[in-house]
């Protein structure tokens, strides 16, 4: 079976949730009603992933796992209608008002 090569570059972040998230509903992850706390808890897990990769100075895997990890969470706002550009619009206009390091330590 020949697979079809997808190609992102150039896309814009809306694109690119459409994209993962079509990718997604392909593969059957939207077969039924899709539960909000599993979906970002796979985007969590994409993370811990990531870290176990750096941990080990595999940075091959690393790279692998942040890409996850943006594909889980660009299918979420795919599949939940969710404007991405517009939401991170607002909250780095919100986050630019903020005071340095948002009044805390670290």
């Amino acid at each position: 079976m020949e697979t079809e090569t997808v190609t992102i570059k150039g896309k814009s972040l809306n694109e690119l949730s459409q994209l993962c998230h079509s990718i997604a509903k392909e593969k059957g992850f939207w077969d039924s009603e899709r539960n909000i706390g599993e979906a970002l808890m796979l985007a969590v897990t994409e993370l811990g992933e990531a870290m176990e990769a750096y941990r080990i100075e595999d940075q091959e895997n690393f790279r692998e796992e942040i890409a996850d990890t943006f594909i889980r969470l660009f299918d979420l706002c795919g599949g939940f209608g969710i404007d991405i550009e517009e939401e991170i619009e607002k909250k780095s206009n919100k986050n630019k008002k903020r005071p340095y390091k948002h009044g805390k330590i670290c």
